[in-house]
C-alpha cells in the first residue's frame, strides 16, 4: 500500500537501496542537481532541519547549493520546497562558489580561480573572480553516471547484473582514471543474465577504467570548454595557481593526474572533497543578508521593464 510516508533519509536510506520490499521504494529525490520528486524532497529537507535544530516549530534561514547551470524554474522549485519544509528564508548559492569558500580561497580578490566540483549527479567547472562566476560549465554527469557505466559494462561484457551499491563499491575499491601500479582485481558477485543464478567473477581495474572512460571524458571536455572561454588575464592566474578539485567524484584514483595531463596546469585537491561544499555553505550563512541583497539586485536587474518595451 502506497502511504507516502518517509521511513528513512540519508545514509540510513542508502543502506536500503536494492533491499526493500515491494511496499517500500528507495529513491533519490534529486537527480542531476535538480528536484525529481517535490514531495519527497520537501520531506527530506524537513527531516534534516529537525535533526539539526531538534525543534518541530523551527523556522531557520537556509543556504542551499545548486548547480550553476540550473534554470530559473528549477531554482524556484528548490526555494519552494525549502519554504514548504519550514525554512523562514532561503538563498541559493552556486556549488563552485561554496566549494571555493570551503577550501579557504580568497574569492573576493581580482584573481582567477578555477574550481572543478564533481558531485553525484553533476560536475561543475567555474572560473571565479571578485566573488562571482566569470565562466562556468555544468555537465549533468558525475559519480552516479560512473556507477551506471560500471553496471552497464558488467552487463554487456560479463552478462552479470549488479546493483548501484555494488557498482559504487567497485568504483571506490579498484576504480581509476590512470593506470595503476600494480593493477587491482576484485571479486564481484551478482546475478547471471542468462542462467539467472548468483555468479562471481574476477574484475580487473583496467576494465573499470574502460567502463568509466565515457563519463570521465565528458568531464574533461567540460573543463577544456571552460578554459577556452576564460579571459586571458584570468587564464594566466589559473596557469600559475592551478585548478582546485572538489567533490567525491575527484577521489577516483588518478583523477588529478588525468586533469593535469589533459590541461597542462597544476592541479590540487581540497583537503576534504566530500564536505568542502557543505562547509563553504555554512560559512556563507554568516553573510546571509548580504547574499540575499545581492541576489535580489541581480533578479531586479534581469527583470524586463514592460513599461519601456
Amino acid at each position: 500500500m502506497q502511504t507516502g510516508h518517509v521511513h528513512a533519509v540519508g545514509s540510513e536510506a542508502e543502506r536500503m537501496i536494492g533491499r526493500t520490499p515491494a511496499t517500500i521504494s528507495a529513491t533519490r529525490p534529486l537527480r542531476h542537481g535538480v528536484i525529481a520528486d517535490f514531495e519527497v524532497t520537501e520531506e527530506m529537507l524537513r527531516y534534516f532541519i529537525r535533526k539539526v535544530l531538534d525543534r518541530r516549530m523551527a523556522h531557520p534561514r537556509l543556504i542551499v547549493c545548486a548547480p550553476s547551470g540550473v534554470t530559473e524554474v528549477e531554482k524556484r522549485a528548490v526555494e519552494e520546497a525549502s519554504l514548504a519544509a519550514g525554512a523562514r528564508r532561503v538563498h541559493l548559492i552556486e556549488e563552485p562558489i561554496a566549494a571555493a569558500i570551503g577550501a579557504g580561497l580568497a574569492i573576493e580578490e581580482p584573481l582567477g580561480r578555477m574550481v572543478v566540483d564533481v558531485g553525484g549527479g553533476t560536475s561543475e567547472m567555474a572560473v571565479i573572480s571578485l566573488g562571482g562566476i566569470v565562466v562556468s560549465r555544468s555537465a549533468r554527469v558525475g559519480g552516479y553516471e560512473m556507477d551506471e557505466a560500471i553496471a552497464q559494462y558488467l552487463r554487456s561484457v560479463h552478462h552479470l547484473v549488479i546493483g548501484s551499491r555494488t557498482a559504487e563499491t567497485i568504483k571506490i575499491t579498484i576504480g581509476s582514471a590512470m593506470p595503476l601500479e600494480p593493477e587491482g582485481v576484485l571479486e564481484v558477485r551478482g546475478r547471471h543474465l542468462v542462467t539467472g543464478l548468483p555468479t562471481a567473477i574476477q574484475l580487473r581495474s583496467e576494465e573499470v577504467r574502460t567502463a568509466i572512460g565515457g563519463p570521465l571524458g565528458d568531464i574533461l571536455q567540460a573543463i577544456r570548454d571552460t578554459l577556452e572561454e576564460t579571459p586571458p588575464e584570468l587564464a594566466s592566474d589559473i596557469a600559475r595557481d592551478g585548478i582546485l578539485l572538489a567533490g567525491g567524484g575527484t577521489l577516483v584514483r588518478g583523477f588529478p593526474e588525468l586533469v593535469a595531463s589533459e590541461t597542462g596546469m597544476p592541479v590540487y585537491r581540497v583537503e576534504s572533497p566530500l564536505t568542502c561544499v557543505a562547509v563553504g555553505s555554512g560559512q556563507a550563512l554568516d553573510h546571509f543578508d548580504q547574499l540575499s541583497l545581492a541576489g535580489r539586485a541581480r533578479r531586479l536587474s534581469t527583470t524586463p521593464d514592460w513599461r519601456t518595451a
